[in-house]
């Protein structure tokens, strides 16, 4: 492979075994410059833009950027074959450089064992890596490309040169050389006279070479200088070093290593803990931290702050993200644990933290104040010119990290901390905020391998995925499970799985030792205030993980603006995380783990009594909503079993706003309805088990969550057996029968519902007794007994208008419509879906006047009327697509697309009905699916398309099959033996095959 060499210290060069590689245009040399000066990060497009067109890109700006990338990887590739040297990374580009050698990249890593040796003594070898890392320089970094970015980074390069240049001075003064440096110290003064290190090393050469007279003046000159440009006096090295001159100190004759401050190899800090050898992913985060690199050299100290929950990786990522940028601080990296959140010691003083900077720093003990206030002042005047990374890990407060944060922007501070800074450092410092959340489900399974360090987790997907979740891919909790496993060779991942399962184990189980999750966890809730805490462990002792403000406000009884006052405080100390807001009021969430252990602080410090009665407080709360949305879709408390279970109301301004829109709000809430009624019902809270159930199942029909239903259904249905509540066992099989005719087991349903009529006639429930009669109509129409379904639902509509229910009563004329359709009798079929729509636009209800509207267009398609049936299903189909109704959707679909073909317009009815299909398979609803496809089949038989026919009709077939509908499946058998039989059929008289 042919090797590239890039060289930037000076113009630009690209080679290929000495062969030059030209790039075309300003673009190419803009861009590719940019990679070069960040090897191995993410250059963002939005950076690459604003370097390109000078902080004013067009729109257009990223395709360009994009194009010009890609002939730059062409040019390279023709260079040396390659094409992944230019990567695409989110949110940019990345160079990939490999094996290939990059000057700058190099003149840095000499820079660096040179001061490395000089901090071991090997003064030799320091000299020698200097003078090779200042022999690479050709003149000004990147001369000729003059974008500002550009300019900006060539600009640090060359305050690195400085730097080197100023470190090998010092040693050539140790080494006896101030005669000859004179020249040269002289020439390097006058081209950057404001540079204290070198003016002290050119008076101290100057000194040492008997020319004490013309040290004296070179300190006159620069300090005129520095008051006239600056407005400020020498730096008190500078000071020192003119006042020993004068007093002819014999510590400037010294050439071992003594010398003074200003002249002094300065002490370059490593103080980094090892790069995590694990660390995953974060390339996001990482980016994120690279804009700390933009602002170093600006106007303003770069500060960057990880924020996120204990176990969340905070220290790892500030770790690994310095050591990728250490060489970008020449000067050194700093690294200081404030212990803001040790459990056993106490937070660090800052003036301790600065006591050990400064010594790392090279001041002597004895030079270190004993202020603080003076120990900052003088920490910023050592760091005054230099470059280092300064990382401030586990900090509690602004006001533990504000005495340690320099005043030079060419340093660069990292803070991490569980407490939110950024009202502190926002409006001083050029800010950079992160964040960090769980890992990506991809990057913790990753994890999970590199610690366990084998292949049980590639072989096993599905446990992986799940050990993950269980550890809310959190990256503490993650280490310790695949620790656990490498421990345990002989376990699988569902070994540990199962135990993790258990959820009265599952802490202890990833909280093994003092630096487990439990006691990270512990350090953010102990210090907080007793009321903070207490809605903390409340919250605990809910089984949702998402809600607003006014839940926690039913659980501590107390206005949901104080409730929302303490959760912010929560969300502060990094305990919950703030989701979107919907409609103004914002949604938080508890991670699984940190709601097992406020659970378990709950039920130490409040009692099994006190989490019931917050639970029954917040299902009061649920409840109540959700009755007031089902009120509001219906126009009332219609086609529900009114239970006893007590209801919190929350003021009627919350309410209104909350249920702006009610389908959408019980579909925000539908996690926490289903949990809760898991969790009541467990908790023998039957009442509130079946009542939030009848409520909450318009939502589960409509939107099709139809595993929720009968999850929720059957849990309520077991606490009411188990509590004697005959009345919510009546009300849950009547539920589930009504989700067993929707899934077409009809025989399953007409036991169920034969059950609950029995205990509403016992209980003398009249609005029960007519729901149940009702279905067992539908039922009976699905067995053929149309005759007997009128009786049943006749009934039932009668007990209906006693009680007052007229959703309901528009729901069952409906279906006596549909029925009296398959009697033949197209006029009474009319009559009774008119009065339907009519009631229905009485009532104000969307659904109730979708679903009448689509009978009526059933009526009137039987008499042929394709206009009006077209217009009824325009109409309906305004009301189902405003209410978020898909089952609906395809209903109205299926029969506007038999209204065209009514009148013949065969290609718009295809569309339509194509649409139908897949909106019904979607749902998924088998029967209207089948219907849907039975009317497709035979339009496409009227277009000629014999073969997409048949497909259609086989397909409706199966279905009706599938569903036992004998009827249908006939239906759709006959018209298959009209195409098979090839003769001419028009569309009147297929049409009239439409129905049974």
């Amino acid at each position: 492979m042919l090797q590239l060499v890039f060289r930037i210290l000076g113009p630009l060069d690209i080679s290929a075994e000495g062969r030059p590689v030209a790039l075309q245009g300003a673009r190419q040399r803009t861009i590719m410059s940019m990679l070069l000066l960040n090897p191995g990060r993410v250059v963002s497009v939005d950076t690459l833009a604003d370097a390109v067109w000078y902080g004013s890109p067009p729109a257009t700006a990223r395709n360009q950027i994009a194009i010009c990338v890609s002939a730059l990887r062409k040019i390279l590739k023709t260079a040396v074959g390659l094409d992944d040297l230019l990567v695409t990374s989110h949110p940019g580009y990345m160079l990939h450089a490999g094996e290939h050698r990059i000057d700058a990249v190099e003149f840095e890593e000499r820079a660096a064992e040179g001061r490395e040796a000089a901090r071991r003594g090997r003064t030799d070898e320091a000299r020698a890596h200097f003078e090779d890392a200042l022999a690479m320089w050709r003149g000004p970094a990147l001369a000729g490309v003059t974008a500002e970015r550009v300019e900006a980074e060539a600009a640090r390069l060359t305050e690195l040169r400085l730097g080197v240049h100023e470190q090998l001075t010092a040693i050539r003064l140790e080494q006896g050389g101030h005669r000859e440096l004179i020249g040269e110290l002289t020439g390097f003064v006058r081209e950057h006279p404001l540079r204290e290190q070198a003016l002290g090393q050119l008076m101290l050469a100057q000194y040492r070479s008997g020319r004490r007279a013309e040290a004296l003046e070179a300190y006159r000159i620069g300090q005129r200088l520095f008051a006239e440009e600056l407005g400020i006096d020498p730096g008190p090295a500078l000071q020192e070093l003119h006042e020993d001159i004068l007093a002819d100190s014999p510590r400037l004759t010294q050439t071992d290593g003594t010398t003074t401050p200003a002249v002094a190899a300065a002490a370059v800090p490593a103080h980094l803990p090892p790069a995590p050898a694990s660390f995953t992913g974060r390339t996001a985060e990482l980016a994120t931290l690279d804009r700390l690199l933009e602002h170093q050299g600006g106007s303003s100290l770069p500060v960057g702050s990880i924020v996120g929950t204990g176990g969340v990786g905070k220290t790892a990522l500030a770790v690994h993200w310095s050591h990728q940028v250490a060489s970008r601080f020449p000067d050194g990296q700093l690294f200081a644990d404030l212990r803001g959140y040790d459990e056993e010691e106490a937070p660090r003083r800052p003036g301790a933290v600065l006591d050990r900077f400064l010594r790392a720093l090279g001041v002597p003990g004895p030079q270190i104040p004993a202020e603080q206030v003076e120990r900052t002042a003088l920490f910023r005047s050592v760091l005054d010119g230099r470059r280092v990374l300064i990382v401030l890990d586990n900090a509690r407060s602004f006001q533990q990290i504000r005495p340690l944060l320099p005043g030079t922007s060419g340093c660069c501070v990292l803070v991490t901390s569980r407490d939110n800074m950024g009202g502190a450092l926002a409006g001083d410092y050029a800010f950079v905020p992160l964040h960090l959340a769980s890992l990506g489900q991809d990057e913790a399974i990753t994890l999970l391998s590199k610690v366990a360090g084998d292949d049980r987790f590639t072989t096993d997907p599905v446990g992986a995925t799940r050990l993950s979740e269980l550890c809310d891919r959190l990256p503490l909790a993650l280490r310790i499970a695949a620790a656990r496993l490498a421990a345990k060779p002989h376990w699988t991942v569902r070994t540990l799985v199962a135990r993790l399962e258990d959820q009265r184990r599952r802490l202890d189980e990833l909280s093994l030792d003092a630096r487990g999750v439990r006691a990270g966890f512990r350090l953010s809730y102990r210090d907080l205030p007793a009321d903070t805490a207490r809605m903390f462990r409340l919250l605990g002792s809910l089984n949702i993980t998402e809600f607003s403000a006014w839940a926690g406000a039913a659980l501590l009884d107390i206005d949901p603006v104080d409730a929302e006052d303490l959760i912010e405080h929560l969300v502060d100390a990094q305990l919950l995380e703030p989701l979107s807001a919907g409609s103004g009021h914002v949604r938080y969430r508890c991670q699984d783990l940190l709601r097992l252990f406020a659970r378990e602080c709950a039920v130490a410090e409040d009692g099994e009594d006190e989490l019931r009665a917050a639970v029954r407080r917040a299902c009061a709360v649920w409840l109540g909503l959700a009755k007031a949305a089902h009120r509001r879709i219906y126009g009332g408390d219609y086609t529900v079993v009114p239970g006893s279970a007590p209801v919190r109301e929350l003021p009627d301004h919350l309410t209104s706003d909350l249920l702006e829109d009610p389908m959408d709000w019980l579909e925000s809430e539908r996690p926490s309805l289903t949990a809760l009624i898991q969790q009541a019902a467990r908790d023998d809270e039957s009442g509130y088990a079946w009542d939030l159930t009848m409520s909450s199942v318009t939502l589960f029909q409509s939107r099709n969550y139809l595993e929720d239903w009968r999850e929720s259904a059957e849990a309520a249905l077991e606490a009411a057996r188990r509590t004697g509540d005959r009345l919510g066992e009546a009300a849950m099989q009547q539920s589930l029968g009504t989700l067993e005719i929707i899934q077409w087991d009809h025989d399953s349903a007409y036991a169920r519902l034969n059950l609950a009529l029995r205990l509403f006639e016992e209980l003398d429930q009249a609005q029960g007794r007519a729901l149940v009669l009702r279905n067992i109509a539908l039922c009976e129409r699905h067995r053929g007994d149309l005759d007997g379904a009128v009786e049943r639902g006749r009934l039932s509509l009668e007990i209906f208008r006693e009680v007052g229910d007229h959703y309901a009563e528009t729901h069952v004329l409906g279906m006596l419509a549909q029925i009296e359709l398959e009697r033949g009798n197209a006029q009474a079929s009319l009559m009774l879906s008119s009065e339907a729509v009519a009631k229905s636009r009485g009532l104000g209800t969307v659904r109730a006047e979708a679903h009448s509207t689509v009978r009526l267009a059933e009526a009137l398609l039987q008499s042929r009327d394709g206009v009006r049936a077209e217009e009824a299903c325009r109409r309906a189909m305004e009301l189902v697509l405003g209410s978020g109704d898909r089952r609906g959707e395809a209903h109205v679909l299926r029969a506007l697309g038999e209204a065209l073909w009514c009148q013949d317009r065969l290609e718009e009815a295809e569309s339509v009905l194509r649409s139908a299909v897949r909106t019904a398979s979607e749902v998924p609803d088998a029967f209207l699916e089948a219907r849907a496809a039975g009317a497709l089949g035979s339009v496409l038989m009227l277009r000629g398309d014999r073969a997409g026919a048949a497909g259609s009709l086989r397909a409706a077939a199966e279905l009706f099959t599938e569903v036992g509908s004998r009827v249908w499946r006939e239906w759709a058998e006959r018209i298959l033996v009209v195409l098979a039989e090839g003769e001419p059929v028009g569309s009147p008289e297929l049409f009239a095959l439409v129905r049974p």
